[in-house]
């Protein structure tokens, strides 16, 4: 099924505009981590809103018997001395339930202390019959620091791998070209969570599943970017006359169809993911929503014309610029 024939998009002709659109995101992304870093919550220092996974500290799962007002739970943790506590809705509306985080130095390494905490605070403001505290989650701070660093060596770990699979794949230019496409999309998706913060909207953290979701649109990201080189490459052998800003723009729009159809269809079901999956989801799915449509857009607008603006650069200083072709398949 092909969505799209004989098409003719002058995509490097749009460079200027992908470029000014790729730092308004990014320079956005890291003021908004910078603002974040300069502003710490509970104690805890980092560029992006951290979930309990890595900052440390306990998660309350609360169930009312009527709708909760959050302002209220906020001020009874408060004035039980909890300062700084996350609280939001969680799962259903329906369902009453609350979510209630703690920073780390207000607990102890113990599930009973924490409950105990937030039981004595809320009977204090509602009464000991207004709600059920259904889960209680503990993560201590050596603990968080430790998945903190294995999920940052986990994503740079993917993105080298990728270099070195594309250098032999291909061409040392086309592995950076792939890496910093991914690099571009990590960061805006990373920056994304960082300006929601700095515009109040929370609960929207950095937690084990956001990292996965990361991974998994690094991987994605990628694959979009390597079906395009390969169409390239493919196009240099069979069009050597052709110049290569013309061999990517047909190569980019001979697999627009399939980028449409692969990007538009999985794009769909994270955001039924997003819209409907509820707040425990909200960061994951959010994440994919995000990283899938910036990663289509590396694809074409970032990854591709690095090869054209490498080429020129190269030609300027005299050099040999050619790109290599595919080989013949042997039959």
């Amino acid at each position: 099924m092909e969505f799209f024939r004989s098409v003719s998009v002058d995509w490097l002709g749009k460079k200027w505009y992908f470029l000014a659109f790729s730092l308004i995101f990014s320079v956005s992304g890291i003021i908004s981590m910078a603002f974040h870093w300069t502003h710490p919550v509970g104690g805890v220092r980092s560029p992006v809103p951290l979930g309990v996974d890595f900052r440390g500290g306990t998660q309350v799962e609360v169930q009312f018997k009527q709708a909760p007002d959050i302002e209220q739970i906020r001020q009874a943790t408060a004035t039980a001395g909890i300062r700084d506590a996350s609280i939001v809705n969680y799962d259903i509306p329906s369902h009453h339930e609350v979510l209630v985080s703690l920073p780390e130095q207000h607990v102890e390494s113990s599930l009973d202390t924490g409950r105990e905490q937030i039981k004595n605070a809320l009977s204090a403001k509602f009464g000991d019959n207004s709600f059920d505290i259904r889960n209680v989650t503990v993560v201590g701070p050596t603990v968080g620091k430790q998945l903190e660093k294995q999920a940052t060596l986990a994503t740079l770990y993917s993105l080298l791998g990728m270099l070195i699979y594309l250098w032999f794949r291909f061409q040392l230019i086309y592995g950076i070209a792939a890496v910093v496409a991914c690099f571009h999309d990590t960061l805006i998706t990373v920056g994304a969570f960082a300006l929601l913060d700095s515009f109040g909207f929370k609960g929207m953290e950095i937690s084990l599943t956001v990292i996965a979701a990361i991974l998994t649109l690094v991987g994605y990201s990628m694959n979009d970017t390597i079906v395009v080189f390969d169409r390239i490459r493919e196009n240099l052998r069979l069009s050597r006359r052709e110049s290569l800003p013309d061999v990517v723009n047909r190569s980019i729009n001979q697999t627009l169809s399939r980028t449409v159809l692969t990007s538009g269809l999985t794009f769909l079901t994270v955001l039924s993911l997003f819209v409907y999956g509820g707040p425990v989801l909200r960061g994951f799915s959010f994440a994919l929503v995000v990283g899938i449509l910036i990663g289509t857009y590396s694809s074409i607008a970032i990854a591709a014309p690095m090869l054209v603006a490498w080429q020129q650069y190269r030609a300027g200083s005299g050099k040999a610029a050619v790109l290599p072709a595919a080989k013949r398949s042997r039959v």
